[in-house]
């Protein structure tokens, strides 16, 4: 699905990802972790194409294509897709205007027509049953005066909608109260697909006692020092990260 080969990237001239490896299988969901500053958000930025970030060595493959020369929403098209840690808010675009717009858009990028009306209402209902979402959450404007917990499951909604190959998760589990963070993560298991693969971006253990990854990475100083099971998430939370420092 994702193969990352020897990744390095800069922003405004500073060095932040030192030679990534790593590589996600369709089926597999990978937890990537981390102290701050260890290059975990860049990375998710990176793979999403932010113009910001410059890769200045290293390949990128999704499906063994390079994304290398694909804008953001060429991503998007291909697969892609990135949960912000601090969703913008939309002031008169509704929910459901919202996930319309992008999936036809994502269509059009394809080839395809415009979802019929009555197809994308079934698909919407029934993805909004999947995730316990209330029909008046949709008519609402975009992450206008939600709250966290609302924001994070209006993202696990349009991943759900958009039905991405890869889905990366930037720190979803901040600023979440236990159960919002359980309701996220029972959207993000119900669509764990043998199809699809998900990067969990996590400073903390506690989200991997819900979504529970096939293998965790420890990122310090812009490289991956340690891979493991989800053992290792727990080892770092009782270690804390200090005792990574002699590895990398």
């Amino acid at each position: 699905m994702l193969t990352i080969e020897n990744l390095h990237a800069q922003v405004e001239g500073k060095q932040i990802l030192n030679g990534i490896d790593l590589d996600v299988k369709a089926g597999e969901v990978h937890a990537i972790m981390g102290p701050n500053g260890s290059g975990k958000s860049t990375l998710s930025s990176v793979i999403a194409g932010h113009q910001d970030y410059e890769v200045n060595k290293g390949t990128m493959l999704l499906e063994g294509k390079d994304l290398s020369d694909l804008a953001p929403d060429e991503r998007a098209h291909k697969g892609i897709f990135l949960s912000f840690q601090y969703p913008v808010e939309i002031p008169g675009v509704s929910v459901t205007n919202f996930i319309k717009t992008a999936i036809n858009a994502s269509r059009k990028a394809k080839g395809l027509e415009d979802m019929p009306a009555n197809v994308m209402l079934k698909k919407i209902r029934e993805k909004s049953s999947l995730l316990e979402i209330d029909s008046r959450f949709l008519s609402r404007s975009l992450n206008e005066g939600f709250s966290g917990g609302e924001k994070k499951r209006n993202e696990i909604f349009q991943m759900a909608m958009l039905e991405p190959k890869l889905s990366i998760l930037d720190e979803t589990d901040s600023g979440l109260d236990i159960d919002a963070l359980k309701i996220v993560a029972n959207g993000v298991n119900k669509l764990r697909s043998k199809d699809n693969a998900i990067v969990v971006i996590t400073h903390y253990q506690r989200l991997l006692e819900y979504i529970v990854p096939d293998f965790v990475h420890v990122l310090f100083d812009g490289k991956i020092v340690k891979s493991g099971t989800k053992d290792l998430a727990i080892e770092l939370e009782e270690k804390g990260y200090d005792w990574i420092k002699e590895m990398a």
